[in-house]
């Protein structure tokens, strides 16, 4: 077996779900975490299709199903709470919902005892040889790895070093979202409430038994300059933009003063010629972003990591081989995902009153109409848009 030492820089869903597979098929992967231990809150994510058969292949879909938020139907509310209609919960939460940070525990527990783990600690240069890729650390610490993949989001620090500035890549889709922990101060029972203004959403959703919950806001707006790593930057553009709003508004911004784990980015995708250059791949947002929009991120993250690992496997750690069949084999589907997104905004953040309310009472016909499954029926298209291998073991 060539190639190895494999270090994957990022320790959320990505990262841990590629170095199960690789310890699995024989290879030894480090993974790199800016972040001093795995990561709590973010959204619910949800699981459907293909991403549900590799999380039983890896034997830990009764660990997840076990954490799913059984969130049921979400109300979308006015200004004075007054319910106005009614999000089916299979279009809110996929066949399986799990938060994201107990998403991220399960694969760490799953993989710290036979996985090297660096955390608070990134990659700050790389430089690719005939034999290997000499990795120095922002700690100051260098080490030479066979092959390194970029697991790490987003705002990829792998694909900068690889690939090129993010902005060669990215398309905004025209909105902001944030995401934070607050206490349920509504006692809402496995469910949420949404509440609109033309071009902004303010919503909070029940979590972990009820016992907490998940603020969520969206915005339309244009391209905005941040420090992405800058909080309070952040918090303050939320604040200005939901300033003077109604419903639970005043609230959920004072409580995200306290938030533990406060959230913000932009819906953006990120479409690359190439998922690999030389000895390093990309995974998951680093490679092919499909935005919060699209729903299909986590599912993208953990059926790329299965056929990273496999494909490797398969070709006996020829990464060139492997790469090339990885990227074969994830392009469709990654592109099926992508559309998901197209459009999603006008219905999650209308434009206006009038989208508000047509939106609305399209959700309030909707139990009583012949194209009531569509929706389900497509997201179900995009997440089975792959035909899983049998890498072996």
């Amino acid at each position: 077996m060539r190639n190895q030492t494999i270090l994957i820089s990022g320790g959320g869903i990505a990262g841990p779900a590629l170095a199960f597979w690789l310890r699995r098929f024989g290879f030894a992967p480090t993974v790199v975490e800016r972040a001093r231990g795995p990561r709590d809150g973010g959204q619910a994510v949800d699981f459907r299709g293909a991403a549900l058969e590799v999380t039983r292949r890896m034997g830990l879909y009764d660990a997840i199903h076990r954490a799913r938020t059984a969130m049921g139907a979400v109300s979308y509310v006015d200004g004075l709470g007054r319910h106005r209609a009614t999000l089916p919960a299979e279009i809110m939460s996929g066949e399986v919902e799990i938060l994201r940070g107990d998403l991220v525990h399960i694969l760490h527990d799953a993989t710290r005892n036979d996985t090297e783990y660096l955390f608070g600690d990134s990659i700050a240069a790389m430089d690719t040889g005939d034999d290997g890729v000499a990795v120095s650390f922002a700690s100051g610490a260098t080490r030479t790895f066979d092959l390194v993949v970029g697991a790490d989001g987003l705002h990829s620090n792998v694909r900068a070093l690889t690939f090129g500035d993010e902005s060669q890549f990215s398309r905004y889709l025209g909105y902001h979202l944030s995401i934070f922990s607050v206490p349920n101060f509504l006692g809402l029972e496995y469910t949420g409430h949404f509440y609109n203004v033309p071009g902004k959403l303010a919503g909070m959703y029940s979590a972990r038994d009820n016992t907490e919950a998940r603020a969520l806001f969206y915005f339309a707006s244009p391209p905005l300059g941040y420090d992405h790593r800058d909080d309070e930057q952040q918090k303050k553009i939320l604040e200005q933009r939901f300033a003077g709003e109604s419903w639970e508004v005043p609230r959920l911004l004072k409580e995200m003063r306290n938030a533990p784990d406060f959230y913000f980015d932009s819906t953006t995708q990120i479409r690359l010629p190439s998922y690999s250059r030389g000895r390093v791949a990309l995974l998951g947002d680093a490679g092919y972003c499909a935005s919060t929009l699209s729903g299909g991120g986590s599912g993208l993250a953990v059926v790329g990591a299965y056929v990273l690992a496999g494909e490797l496997a398969r070709a006996r750690g020829d990464h060139e081989t492997a790469f090339a069949r990885y990227e074969s084999r994830m392009r469709g589907y990654v592109d099926a995902n992508m559309k998901l997104a197209e459009g999603a905004g006008n219905w999650l953040v209308p434009p206006s009153g009038t989208w508000i309310r047509m939106r609305n009472l399209n959700y309030r016909l909707l139990p009583y109409m012949p194209w009531k499954g569509l929706i389900t029926k497509t997201a179900s298209q995009a997440a089975n848009a792959i035909e899983l291998e049998d890498y072996g073991p």
